[in-house]
This record gives structure tokens, C-alpha cells and sequence, in this order.
């Protein structure tokens, strides 16, 4: 194998905090707000995802790249992650059925990496110091015009994101003979809860994230889904106005991750940045209506605040995060409404709320009976 020596690159932090490694992909700059992800698996999965929009990616497993891409797996049409941060980048792939190595990837679609990173001791900043913006160079060295550059980045918190990835046209898909219609209201939707609800036999309209709920009831569906996304969900007034006229209809809703959090602050719940967010796919989430626990595939920098549910005579809570014993599903009492905070769909993740989906079917076919 030819050895290529790699170009020195710089990530810096909002706090000042310098690393320095090794530049792959292209070069230049990539700036976003830091997270990271603790999954050992799925990387493909996780810089496709569209709630990841405008982040810099940390993974905290040690290698990244060692079984490639496989087209078919990814959760969007392109790399939605605004840079990658790792230890090892591996090059070339092990996997037959892989399409390509990551650094194609990558490059292909005009992305920045820096590897040779101590992912560890950045996650530990951060897990201190909290979520923050950060900016990688593989092209200018000067701390001084980089930190001008990193200055400018605005904060994740207030920022709307959808509209940067939510379709822009309506599409269908599934079985048209379905007698399950349901209308997925894009603010970002990853491809394998599509695949979910297809599976089970629906026949799915996905409407752009700015559509009034007067042209998706003219389509005349059976249930409404409010999909994952990227940004604030405090920053997208129109959509929740829509959200409410939404749930007054009173067919089945079901929302995942920020379609979740949009149903909260619809019914006056308010939301919050987290110190750091949950991001892998080992976390463990009690359902309280059940009792059982379940492993669960997570992506989210925002909560809702479980004081103003106490508050609420319409809302229940249904599942509680074990780690930090935060909201992670809710159930409106007078509405035909459930939601949840994590991602049942997984991709990549545990199967064990796939359950999920099939509550919201046959919560479909109750209203239909």
C-alpha cells in the first residue's frame, strides 16, 4: 500500500481550546457547533442524517472508515455533517459489498476531516465545558484570522435549519392502494422511518417543511408524521402554528425527535439547549406506561422541559431517559397524539422501539373504525 503523507490541520474551539492532527477529505475550512457520537458502528448512517446539519462530527470510536460506504445505506441524499473529527481515517475498506472508501466519500462531496485527533480529550472538554462552535482548518494555519473566521459562526441555539434540508417539493411513496395515507411533514426526515412506515404496508406523501396543514388535509391522509430535523425548534414559528391546526384534526399524529419537540411547544411546552445532548446508539430509555426498558439510537442537542409538563393537564409523560432521567416520549390525554424524543428507526441502532410504528398504525385504524 502507497503511504501518503497527510497535510497538518487545526480544530479550534469557541473557547480557544487548539488541537492539532491531520487533514483528509478536501482542503479548506469547515465551521459548526461540536458533537459527538459514541456509536462503534454506523458512521455512514450518522454523517447522512439530517438532524446533523450544520455540526462538526467527533467520533469517540477509535477507527472510522474500516468497512466504507454502501450507497444504499445512507439516511439522505449526501453527507449532511459540516466536517468529521477522528482518531483513525482509514483509507481504504475490508467490506465486499462496500461502493467506496470514505475518503472518496468525503471528497466527492467536498467535506473537510481532521484525523489524528485525541478524540478523547476533546470530548472531555466539552463534556465539561459544554456544546460549542468550532471550526476546523486543513488550509490556514493563523490562529488569529481563524479565530475571526470561528467569531462569525452563529450560535445553534435560535437557529432554524429545516428549510436547509427538508424537500422542496411534495413526493410520494409506498403501495397507492394502501388504505393507509399518512402525510410526513419533511423537516428533515431520514430515509429508514420512511422505509419503516412503507414496511408496514402505508402509502406516504412528504410534504415540504413550510406546507400549511390545509394542503396536506386535501390529500386527505389518514394519519399525520412529524419527522426529525436539525436546529432549534423554538426558531420555526410558521411550523408550529401548522403543528397545532395539526393535532386539532384529531386523525392519529406521531413525532419523532424535533416533530416531538414541535408538538411540546404547541402545547406550551417549552424547550431548552442541552449541555452536550445525546448522540449513539446504546441509550437506555425506560417506557413508563409498560415498564420495560429499551436501548435506543439517539440524535438530539435540545430537550423539553418536564416542569411545564407537570404543568399540563393534557400531556403525559411515557418514556424517561435512565441516564439523565430527561423526557424522551410524550402522549397528549385529549388528542390522538404521541411522540418521542429518540429515534425508533434506528439506522444505526438497536430494533427495540420499532414498536413504536405500529402503535401509530393502529392508532390509524382506531380513528378509522
Amino acid at each position: 500500500m502507497k503511504y501518503n503523507k497527510k497535510k497538518n490541520a487545526v480544530l479550534l474551539l469557541e473557547d480557544g481550546t487548539v488541537f492539532y492532527g491531520k487533514a483528509n477529505g478536501i482542503d479548506g475550512i469547515a465551521t459548526g457547533e461540536l458533537c459527538f457520537n459514541t456509536g462503534m458502528t454506523g458512521y455512514q448512517e450518522v454523517f447522512t442524517d439530517p438532524s446533523y446539519f450544520g455540526q462538526l462530527m467527533i467520533t469517540t470510536n477509535a477507527h472510522v472508515g474500516n468497512y466504507g460506504v454502501k450507497n444504499e445505506e445512507s439516511e439522505s441524499l449526501d453527507l449532511k455533517i459540516s466536517g468529521l473529527i477522528c482518531k483513525n481515517f482509514n483509507n481504504g475498506f475490508s467490506r465486499e459489498g462496500g461502493d467506496t472508501d470514505l475518503q472518496t466519500f468525503f471528497v466527492n462531496q467536498n467535506k473537510i476531516v481532521i484525523s489524528d485527533i485525541d478524540t478523547r480529550a476533546v470530548v472531555r472538554h466539552i463534556r465539561d465545558k459544554g456544546a460549542m462552535n468550532a471550526l476546523i482548518s486543513t488550509s490556514i494555519s493563523d490562529l488569529n484570522e481563524l479565530s475571526n473566521i470561528l467569531s462569525k459562526v452563529p450560535s445553534m441555539k435560535g437557529l432554524e435549519l429545516s428549510s436547509s434540508v427538508s424537500t422542496n417539493k411534495s413526493y410520494t411513496l409506498g403501495d397507492r392502494n394502501s388504505d393507509i395515507k399518512i402525510a410526513v411533514l419533511d423537516l428533515g426526515v431520514k430515509k429508514n422511518i420512511l422505509k419503516c412506515l412503507i414496511e408496514r404496508g402505508c402509502f406516504l406523501k412528504v410534504f415540504p417543511m413550510n406546507t400549511k396543514y390545509d394542503e396536506m388535509k386535501m390529500w386527505q391522509p389518514n394519519g399525520f408524521f412529524l419527522s426529525n430535523g436539525p436546529g432549534d425548534p423554538s426558531a420555526m414559528p410558521n411550523v408550529i402554528t401548522e403543528v397545532k391546526r395539526i393535532i386539532k384534526d384529531g386523525r392519529a399524529v406521531f413525532g419523532i425527535c424535533l416533530g416531538h419537540q414541535a408538538i411540546a411547544i404547541s402545547e406550551g411546552i417549552s424547550t431548552y439547549k442541552m449541555h452536550n445532548g445525546h448522540r449513539g446508539i446504546n441509550h437506555p430509555v425506560k417506557n413508563l406506561e409498560t415498564g420495560k426498558a429499551e436501548v435506543t439510537s439517539q440524535n438530539h442537542g435540545f430537550g423539553i422541559s418536564k416542569e411545564d409538563i407537570f404543568e399540563n393537564s393534557n400531556i403525559k409523560i411515557t418514556h424517561i431517559n435512565l441516564n439523565d432521567d430527561t423526557v424522551e416520549g410524550i402522549r397528549l390525554i385529549n388528542n390522538n397524539c404521541f411522540s418521542v424524543q429518540y429515534h425508533p428507526e434506528s439506522s444505526p441502532g438497536p430494533h427495540d422501539s420499532r414498536y413504536l410504528f405500529d402503535n401509530f398504525i393502529n392508532n390509524i385504524k382506531k380513528t378509522n373504525e
